[in-house]
């Protein structure tokens, strides 16, 4: 099985790059988010890769990093997720943004890509909530917060304060990570008021 290939790009489609490995021209399928990061034909690269072998094909799957090869395996763990589905959550949202999608309950992120229905949205948000924090990377600091948020048992003021950030047109995600960072700073047993200019604090900066 193939599992990295390093190389030099020989050409970018709009849902592929053929990597130049040695004289051997490998086409290694990727999201949108990963192929406008490769740079141009010539330029060397390295891609961690996903074998699929089926009786009829052999199919590459080309990531940036681990992380994102691991959230593409992840995916497909959910019932209706193909290779495809998994790619076009991965072309709008990055793993980290996916896993706060995920504590967060936030089925309308991942609903935004194509192919993904309201259904589906509900069953990636619902069946990989208790695996997001082991794959959150960046996002893992304030996982366990935005857990307690999206399933809503976050203490009354965190709960009030988000809500209030969010009523003012911030993501739930900006919300949370404000309210986090405030707690940080502020400490624990802080009143809703005081969350919300904070949190207002740390989202001007």
């Amino acid at each position: 099985m193939i599992g990295k290939l390093k190389g030099t790009i020989d050409e970018i489609g709009d849902d592929h790059v053929v990597l130049d490995v040695h004289g051997v021209g490998y086409v290694a399928h990727c999201s949108s988010r990963t192929l406008s990061k490769l740079g141009s034909p010539g330029e060397a690269v390295i891609l961690f890769i996903e074998t699929y072998v089926r009786e009829d094909q052999l199919r590459l799957f080309g990531f940036l990093t681990a992380l994102e090869r691991e959230w593409f395996r992840l995916l497909q763990s959910v019932q209706g997720v193909g290779s495809k589905v998994a790619l076009a959550v991965l072309s709008v949202l990055t793993p980290g943004e996916l896993a706060n999608a995920i504590a967060l309950q936030d089925k309308t992120s991942v609903s935004r890509a194509p192919g993904v229905g309201p259904k589906v949205a509900i069953r990636i948000v619902t069946e990989l909530k208790n695996k997001a924090p082991a794959f959150a990377g960046e996002a893992a600091a304030n996982i366990g917060l935005k857990q307690e948020i999206g399933e809503g048992v976050a203490s009354a003021p965190v709960s009030d304060a988000v809500s209030a950030l969010s009523n003012l047109g911030y993501s739930r995600d900006q919300a949370a990570n404000a309210v986090a960072a405030a707690l940080k700073n502020g400490g624990e047993g802080l009143d809703s008021a005081k969350l919300i200019r904070l949190g207002l604090k740390e989202l001007a900066r």
